[in-house]
């Protein structure tokens, strides 16, 4: 009996190759902006003796990702999410694969902005938002239920967690409710005090940002000054809660200002 691998046959091995890539451009199925892309890139500097760090989220977590690894070198191996996490259905789903085989030491996460979305297959809006007409992606009592389910999960990974809080929504944002990023936010307050998890307060930050920071008008992402003052942020309560975390010692940010 003739046996040979089905795998390693060139028009197979094309087939394979070809799902493969289909099914990584179908995972990115939460929009992006090209600007931001940059932060899925893979961070190749890493240290053994540092603590590792995951980053889980959104595409404004993507948009902060590099200057956080830049903050944070000398402090701890800053790794992301290689796609947009889009919101809590999506990360039930992926989670498990997304933490992977590695042992992270305090893990960054968020879901929020892409639950709280309205959408409406007529709607021309990118991602067919319609807040007027559509259906919200994740109603607030599912999200609450994912939200529950995916901190029990990365409990179980033994790492320091941090949860940042979902940042603002705009006035004039085609396909979400400015105050819904309040009811999201208080839902999750609840869950991270229940179980102890310390809170990144993005949602106030950027509250407090200048218009002039803003991707365009009614858009929820950032400009690269917008990214960098979260990223700031983002750091300082990396760092904080590593120290607070570990008992051997972390090497402080210099001055994030500079960076």
């Amino acid at each position: 009996m003739i046996r040979f691998n089905l795998k390693s046959h060139p028009l197979v091995a094309i087939i394979i190759m070809a799902v493969s890539a289909f099914s990584a451009v179908a995972e990115q199925k939460f929009y992006t902006p090209d600007q931001d892309l940059d932060g899925l890139k893979m961070n190749t500097v890493t240290q053994a003796k540092l603590p590792n760090v995951l980053i889980i989220g959104d595409s404004i977590s993507i948009g902060y990702t590099g200057p956080v690894t830049t903050l944070l070198k000398d402090v701890a191996n800053v790794q992301r999410v290689k796609v947009n996490c889009g919101d809590t259905n999506f990360g039930r789903k992926n989670l498990k694969n997304w933490l992977g085989s590695t042992h992270w030491d305090l893990i960054h996460f968020n879901w929020g902005l892409h639950d709280l979305c309205y959408h409406n297959p007529k709607s021309k809006e990118r991602g067919n938002r319609d807040k007027v007409n559509g259906a919200i992606a994740v109603p607030l009592l599912e999200y609450e239920k994912n939200l529950e389910a995916l901190v029990l999960q990365l409990k179980e990974v033994g790492a320091t967690l941090v949860w940042a809080s979902t940042t603002r929504v705009p006035q004039d944002e085609p396909g979400r409710i400015v105050a819904d990023a309040l009811y999201y936010n208080a839902a999750a307050e609840k869950i991270m005090k229940r179980h102890g998890v310390a809170i990144d307060d993005l949602y106030t930050t950027t509250l407090g940002f200048d218009s002039s920071i803003a991707a365009a008008a009614g858009d929820v992402h950032y400009t690269k000054k917008g990214y960098d003052k979260l990223a700031e942020q983002v750091a300082k309560s990396i760092h904080a809660s590593l120290k607070e975390a570990h008992a051997t010692p972390v090497s402080s940010i210099s001055n994030p200002s500079a960076e």
